[in-house]
């Protein structure tokens, strides 16, 4: 216990002071956090304050961390990078004199930059030791380089959220169903959980009746659950599995399933109730971006996003000016991840283009001392995006089961407006055309028309979606006349 004490108290001056984080002191927290769950069952009541736990801090306080941090992520990115060196040069400013109200001095650095010479941006103080790429379903894909220590601390960080916010202990067991190209993510999953003492299972994004087969078929292991406990994947491919269990008739007593983590994409308020059903799990979200861990946001039980101000710095701005968004309107999430929790890819004012809206009022709910916003809307792409949010558009289309999951659909300008084209199961469909459209005018979708579609040769161009990165797996999955389900 002193031994975890002391290591709690190093990693709190390197905060305060802006010093290096020792990743063997995160992890210390991290196996004292393990030992006590192996001996009393359950985390301590002061469990609240560890790394990540988003514990209310004294508003004052908060302001000194801030403007330290923001002084020394600065500083660190104007001595060692080639971007943002050249950046502060041109400019004159000098690091040390930044604050909060002066950050916007620092031009935004758009996504583009980092995707067009990543080299850039990685600091000449460190040594670069995994590459992490980003899917690239909306562009071309993102490096970002990660030392070992980032990781060694990505992963701590991922232990004690994994036992304190997703409840895993070590009689469960935890599927991937994300993408095995998505390095960084899968690493941190697989060694979180089995520090933890909890069993871990790849799939990837395989044919999504043989992930169903996998996440019914018994464990047959020794102090585990019978059946795969913990589902962790993207909301396409989420609805690629909803799907398939609605039409193959899978019940969700045939699962094991407790909860599913779902990253990375929108999901949608009809798909988080149709995969509790389904799949007899509860339904949990988060943001997080390969860029910025690990800064990012949890939701509250209002219904906002709030953001994390121990790993960084969030400002919602407008996409186009780049002035800060005012209450009730949209803009995009810019993330400024501190130094110490990165010191290989160091970003600026970084542009994620994730849409969210500033709620008009001051939440009042149990985390109502963190910058709230509502879910991310979508990703910016013109005007468009704001009028005709992805969100809206999934809520729109992901209630209706004549329309096959992951719902296919294009926005195509007209004079009069966007008209939506969406791939529905068979035509004609007047009922369900009179019912999208009622609902539409009623949800406000700025929309000049609905066209639906019966045969995907005749769709516009659609984008691609998580779920299109399809592994191929010699398995195939058993035939429903021989399907295991678990004991009862």
């Amino acid at each position: 216990m002193f031994g975890t004490a002391l290591s709690q108290l190093r990693y709190g001056m390197a905060i305060l002071r802006n010093r290096r984080i020792r990743p063997q002191d995160l992890e210390r927290i991290a196996r004292d956090l393990i030992a006590t769950l192996a001996e009393f069952g359950e985390p301590g009541a002061d469990s609240a304050l560890l790394p990540g736990q988003a514990g209310s801090v004294d508003p004052a306080v908060r302001r000194t961390v801030t403007e330290r941090s923001l002084r020394a992520t600065a500083r660190a990115a104007a001595q060692h990078t080639a971007h943002y060196r050249r950046t502060f040069d041109v400019l004159g400013l000098d690091p040390s004199t930044l604050t909060p109200e002066s950050w916007d001095r620092i031009p935004v650095t758009p996504k583009e930059a980092l995707r067009g010479l990543p080299a850039a941006f990685v600091s000449a103080a460190s040594t670069p030791a995994l590459m992490a790429l980003t899917t690239g379903t909306s562009d071309t894909p993102t490096t970002v380089w990660y030392s070992r220590a980032e990781v060694e601390i990505a992963v701590a960080m991922s232990t004690v959220s994994a036992v304190l916010g997703m409840g895993l202990r070590p009689r469960h067991t935890m599927a991937y169903a994300g993408c095995s190209r998505a390095t960084l993510p899968l690493l941190n999953v697989e060694e979180s959980v089995t520090r933890i003492g909890a069993s871990f299972v790849q799939i990837g994004t395989v044919d999504p009746a043989v992930a169903l087969d996998r996440l019914a078929t018994p464990l047959g292991l020794r102090g585990k659950a019978p059946q795969i406990t913990h589902l962790t994947v993207s909301a396409s491919y989420l609805s690629a599995l909803v799907e398939e269990a609605e039409r193959s008739g899978w019940h969700a007593s045939d699962f094991g399933l407790e909860s599913i983590g779902v990253g990375g994409e929108v999901l949608s308020d009809p798909l988080r109730e149709r995969a509790a059903a389904a799949l007899g799990a509860r339904i949990s979200t988060a943001y997080m971006m390969t860029e910025t861990l690990p800064s990012g946001g949890t939701p509250c039980t209002e219904g906002h996003l709030h953001h994390t101000t121990e790993f960084g710095h969030m400002e919602i701005l407008d996409p186009v000016t780049h002035e800060p968004t005012p209450p009730g309107a949209v803009g995009i999430i810019v993330q400024t991840p501190y130094v110490p929790y990165r010191d290989c890819t160091l970003l600026l004012r970084y542009a994620t283009g994730d849409l969210v809206g500033r709620p008009e009022a001051e939440p009042t709910c149990e985390l109502a001392h963190l910058p709230a916003t509502s879910p991310i809307l979508g990703r910016w792409s013109g005007p468009r995006s704001i009028a005709v949010p992805t969100r809206s558009v999934l809520n729109l289309l992901e209630s209706e089961p004549d329309i096959p999951l992951p719902a296919r659909y294009a926005l195509v300008d007209r004079p009069g407006g966007p008209v939506l084209h969406v791939l529905v199961r068979r035509l004609p469909a007047a009922a369900l055309l009179g019912r999208l459209e009622e609902r539409a005018t009623a949800a406000g979708l700025a929309l000049d028309g609905i066209v639906l579609h019966d045969d995907p040769a005749t769709l516009p161009p659609t984008g691609p979606v998580r779920a299109d990165l399809r592994e191929h797996t010699f398995e195939s999955a058993r035939p429903a006349a021989v399907r295991v389900t678990s004991p009862a």
